[in-house]
């Protein structure tokens, strides 16, 4: 039997000590930095000694960087996996994010760690890369002409309308839909316009007059 040991209330922890630290760090890391929240306020938190925190954890960053891997594992599954959208309605899916939602917490790690080989920020830069990839990936579905390039042009204005809606505390998500919707349309061959059939079935050519001319 795994041995218990007593946290910093004095109660027994053991089994669940792990998701206990992950819950007081996604809440503490959102609500006030991942800087400003030190071991010892996340261990109290969580109601687990720092001896067992760095049992399942060899560092802050190693936490940090699992955090991040904890909110969207499946990369928008809620949008990209749903069969009830056309391609299309799914790329404008992607901008149907309240405005009470907080700063993207990969774009707030990395601009707060400051580090691009900090294991957080490798991580959100992966995420990234995933989303513009999925994005590009139904953007092929919708018969773009480039999908790689529109998956970067929508994917740079979900994260433009996160970091406005943060810094103006107003919502901008609509806005960068209806630029999405410009891109997209842009972005798609029309479809060609069917020939004209007359009551005969022919095509819809002029007839040619007789003798040829």
């Amino acid at each position: 039997m795994t041995e218990l040991e007593k946290g910093p209330q004095g109660r027994r922890r053991g089994r669940g000590a792990r998701e206990r630290i992950l819950s007081a760090s996604q809440q503490l890391f959102r609500d006030q930095g991942i800087n400003r929240t030190g071991m010892d306020q996340l261990c109290a938190a969580a109601q687990v000694s720092k001896r067992t925190a760095y049992q399942h954890f060899t560092s802050k960053d190693e936490l940090v960087a699992e955090y991040l891997r904890r909110f969207d594992p499946d990369v928008m599954p809620g949008v990209f996996d749903r069969t009830d959208l056309t391609p299309r309605e799914r790329l404008l899916a992607a901008f149907e994010i309240p405005a009470s939602t907080p700063l993207c917490p990969y774009i707030a790690a990395a601009v707060e760690l400051h580090d691009p080989r900090h294991p957080a920020s490798e991580y959100a830069r992966d995420y990234k890369k995933a989303i513009a990839a999925r994005l590009a990936e139904t953007a092929r579905e919708a018969g773009a002409t480039n999908p790689e390039q529109l998956g970067e042009q929508l994917a740079l204005l979900i994260d433009g309308a996160s970091a406005r809606t943060r810094v103006l505390n107003t919502e901008s998500f609509s806005t960068a839909a209806a630029i999405a919707a410009v891109l997209i349309d842009n972005a798609i061959p029309a479809s060609p316009p069917r020939p004209h059939s007359d009551d005969r079935g022919t095509t819809g050519s002029a007839p040619v007059p007789a003798g040829g001319q």
